[in-house]
């Protein structure tokens, strides 16, 4: 029976959550008869995944990303090639264009390690791609975490973890300059007759000098639908959140229970009115695994069948590269001590919370993958994640993979209907930019947006002299 009380309720946001890869989350489920994502390198795996997504309404398309190699566990890569422990896997920025044709609405978020590019190429990069998708683009952003990644590169190992992010507030005001204040609004005017495509009156240089990156010139790409893609990030250390309360839109948290889920949402919530933004202007969501079927009795049937895939090493593999602790050297039953690392501070900080064996994280990791599992019907599933949802106070889901593709089509066949039914979730697309999608509040970012102050002001024909306002101070 519909809940007569959900059509005030908030609606749930939904992204699918996927890596250019094989395995992504839920490990080991690649060797499944059904499973095609073997397939990940064919450009029609992620057509079909998007227009499937779209015919779901899903929001977006989430895609992780990382520079490196998991080789914390037993010192060396061996299970993580066997198991393609996102081993191999490729560059998911290559796969918008082509997604972005068959679709006309699905929202795009990419994955990109700030520590290993340069403002300037990538904001010219995701500019082209904002055009592209007539503004679908988000990007997550992250500072990395794997001391592997930095050895490729040519580096010793992984600059200090508040360092990293003093370089990533840099590397965003760059940006910002590029993508908000190199042109004014008018600028392209495509004026024939005149013989005038842009007014070289309304396109500035930009004036760069800090500690991390130089920059000065005319950003080459005029301003897109969004200008500023939508903004991703997962910090949960205190610098972590600092950042990302100041400059996210849309946030990716994580923790052992909802009462956990519950007490984070409120710190970002108020950690973000701090920051002088408007508490709701971050939208919150939490990574998750989905396993039904037509009835509680046959998705019980199909997750024993996926657990007999899976395999929970792997999921231990990936977790010591999160930790950077080397969880082989560990016996079973073992208390995990916590260790001061580098890598992922807030998943490190919970060995110094509570006693961890192996033999928990194996439990676990019963799919591969750590992320919270609902299992039953449409209907119980669409219950069970309606019931989270209103309890934590979050705004959405990222659904992650675990056969491909038939988890999704799963979820959008038996899960979608109850939870439109229930009138928590949209059945149609708003028009509109992504950005406008999420928050129905424009194309632009909000002017308590830190990014507004290096906006591109109004200037007077041959006049340079408020250039100032968008050159570092």
């Amino acid at each position: 029976m519909a809940d007569t009380r959900s059509h005030t309720a908030k609606k749930i946001l939904l992204n699918a959550f996927d890596m250019n890869c094989v395995g992504h989350i839920n490990h080991g489920l690649w060797t499944h008869p059904r499973d095609e994502s073997h397939r990940f390198n064919e450009l029609s795996y992620w057509t079909d995944l998007a227009k499937t997504l779209e015919q779901g309404l899903f929001d977006g398309l989430f895609i992780a990303d990382i520079t490196g190699v998991y080789d914390v566990y037993e010192g060396n890569i061996d299970l993580t090639l066997k198991e393609s422990i996102q081993l191999p896997s490729h560059d998911p920025s290559t796969l918008i264009s082509a997604m972005a044709v068959v679709t006309e609405n699905l929202g795009f978020g990419v994955t990109v390690n700030l520590s290993y590019e340069t403002p300037y190429q990538f904001a010219r990069r995701f500019a082209s791609l904002d055009h592209l998708t007539q503004g679908r683009i988000g990007w997550n952003i992250v500072t990395g975490y794997l001391d592997s990644a930095e050895r490729l590169i040519g580096q010793k190992g992984l600059k200090d973890h508040d360092l990293r992010y003093e370089q990533a507030e840099e590397f965003l005001q760059l940006c910002y300059k590029f993508w908000e204040g190199s042109w004014e609004n008018d600028a392209v005017q495509k004026d024939k007759a005149h013989r005038i495509f842009s007014d070289p009156k309304k396109v500035h240089a930009i004036q760069h000098q800090g500690k991390f990156y130089q920059s000065q010139g005319v950003f080459q790409v005029s301003p897109s639908i969004q200008r500023t893609p939508v903004l991703y990030q997962a910090g949960a250390s205190p610098r972590g959140l600092a950042f990302a309360t100041q400059h996210a839109e849309g946030m990716f948290i994580g923790a052992d229970s909802a009462e956990k889920v519950k007490n984070q949402v409120q710190k970002i919530r108020s950690q973000t009115a701090a920051q002088g933004r408007d508490p709701q202007a971050v939208k919150l969501f939490v990574g998750i695994t989905v396993v039904t079927a037509e009835t509680d009795e046959l998705a019980q049937e199909k997750l024993a069948e996926y657990i007999r895939y899976a395999n929970p090493e792997a999921g231990l593999a990936h977790f010591s590269s999160s930790i950077g602790m080397n969880l082989a050297n560990f016996a079973e039953d073992e208390a995990i001590p916590y260790q001061q690392t580098n890598s992922i501070a807030s998943v490190n900080q919970k060995f110094k919370e509570q006693k961890i064996t192996r033999q928990d994280l194996r439990a676990q990791h019963v799919l591969g993958g750590r992320y919270p599992l609902f299992v039953g019907s449409g209907t119980n599933v669409a219950k069970q994640l309606i019931d989270y949802l209103d309890e934590t106070g979050i705004d959405g889901f990222n659904l992650t993979r675990t056969v491909a593709p038939e988890s999704h089509q799963d979820f959008i066949r038996l899960v979608i209907p109850e939870l439109q039914q229930r009138g928590r979730y949209k059945t149609a697309y708003d028009t509109g930019s992504l950005r406008q999608k999420l928050f129905q509040q424009g194309d632009h970012l909000a002017t308590t947006h830190p990014a507004h102050r290096y906006r591109c002001p109004t200037f007077d024909a041959g006049s340079q002299a408020a250039l100032k306002n968008v050159e570092t101070a």
